[in-house]
């Protein structure tokens, strides 16, 4: 009997449970954590300034197309789910807004049709145009999107910076909750003698929530995208 085959949401939810649970078995197996805490301490007494230097590390990440995940996990296990999710998602929109203002300004046209080819974005400028932030919006709600690249996409079309800024900041959101989540949980096991069961219970509800959230959007995001896509190739 052939096994079930997972969904990239799935996937993407999966691979980020078990890298936390990893990191944080590595951490416990070589008696790491203890520092792990005090360094976590040592960075929430530092202040704003902390905050904003991992914003504008995160803008950073965006604009060269690094990996984000150590950062995103990351701002959940030395900030926790609230302040986590909020740096995380303004940088990571300040980031977008970045690429997106250098394709539009300082891309010629050689840059800008590699871009495009590697860009697998099937909405036409004419989406776009008519109902710019939604679309946007959607797009950041699909897992393995290929978000970054997107970014400098986006500068190349006629979608305003508002409509742009918009739909980023808002689709950004249920991903970088979940992302955050898998951190902040991290960070309660490494601390797990002065943590409760009911912080468990309120971490473990609260992640569950964020997962059959996405996974709503998830599917709403793809009808709503294909159906845009179909609306534009029958006009």
């Amino acid at each position: 009997m052939p096994l079930p085959t997972l969904s990239p949401l799935v996937r993407h939810i999966l691979i980020g449970t078990l890298f936390v649970a990893l990191v944080v078995g590595i951490l416990v197996w070589f008696d790491w954590h203890q520092e792990v805490v005090r360094l976590l301490q040592w960075l929430n007494d530092r202040g704003p300034l902390v905050s904003l230097v991992f914003i504008l590390i995160m803008a950073l990440v965006v604009v060269l197309l690094l990996p984000g995940i150590f950062f995103t996990t990351g701002a959940g296990f030395v900030f926790g789910v609230v302040r986590g999710t909020l740096y995380v998602v303004i940088g990571t929109t300040l980031g977008a807004v970045i690429a997106f203002l250098i394709a539009r300004n300082f891309f010629g046209e050689r840059a800008a049709q590699w871009i495009k080819q590697r860009a697998k974005i099937h909405i036409v400028t004419q989406e776009l145009s008519k109902q710019g932030w939604k679309i946007i919006m959607l797009s950041r709600l699909v897992p393995f999107f290929p978000f970054k690249l997107s970014n400098y996409f986006f500068g190349l079309t006629p979608v305003s910076l508002r409509d742009f800024a918009l739909g980023t900041f808002i689709g950004l959101i249920p991903f970088s909750l979940h992302n955050v989540y898998l951190g902040a949980m991290a960070a309660l096991g490494l601390q797990a003698r002065n943590a409760g069961s009911w912080q468990w219970l309120l971490y473990g509800l609260g992640f569950l929530a964020t997962v059959a959230l996405i996974y709503y959007l998830n599917r709403m995001a793809k009808q709503a995208l294909s159906k845009a896509i179909e609306l534009e190739e029958n006009s």
